[in-house]
């Protein structure tokens, strides 16, 4: 019953929120507590791998093909152009609201997505255990901008222009190699 009161107060409180007009202060706090205490299940799994190195660079490596191109490298959105545009904007996962969830509530982020924020669920992409080593990455991010900008926005000026037809470029060499297996 409480949980129903305090989501029907969290509705009434968002119905001022317009498309594109961004949510205010209160909003947001608002939508942040409902999420982290009724929305957002999984809060009392526990994350069954050991917290090690070895979990999280294996989730890191798992985050860097999976999730890059909206967090960027480093899970701070570093190099991602659209990050900040999208609404809501894109989660710099190092932030207090997003390490505030229990490791089992990251998880069940993964699994299922967050409507309609944009962040789709791994379920069926990903297992369990990978689910859980990207948790132990998210833990342990690196700092922000240390691993540069994702190759996929990295354009050169001439490659932008090549685009905009003013000039030829030259072809790029892409090569992608997966270390790990499904």
């Amino acid at each position: 019953m409480r949980s129903a009161a305090l989501l029907l107060l969290a509705l009434f409180a968002l119905q001022g929120c317009k498309a594109g007009n961004g949510a205010g202060n209160f909003e947001n706090a608002v939508a942040r507590q409902v999420k982290q205490k009724i929305t957002v299940g999984g809060r009392d799994w526990k994350n069954p791998l050991e917290d090690n190195q070895e979990n999280a660079n294996t989730g890191g490596e798992h985050f860097q093909h999976h999730c890059m191109v909206c967090h960027g490298l480093d899970g701070h959105a570093t190099g991602v152009p659209f990050a900040s545009k999208m609404d809501p904007p894109v989660s710099d996962l190092s932030s207090k609201n997003v390490q505030d969830y229990t490791d089992g509530q990251l998880k069940w982020i993964i699994q299922n997505g967050i409507s309609p924020s944009g962040m789709p669920g791994w379920e069926g992409i990903l297992d369990d255990n990978e689910m859980w080593q990207l948790v132990a990455y998210i833990r342990h991010l690196p700092p922000q901008g240390s691993l540069g900008v994702p190759a996929v926005y990295q354009e050169s000026e001439e490659e932008h222009a090549a685009a905009e037809g003013k000039t030829k470029a030259k072809p790029k060499s892409h090569v992608h190699k997966h270390t790990h297996s499904h």
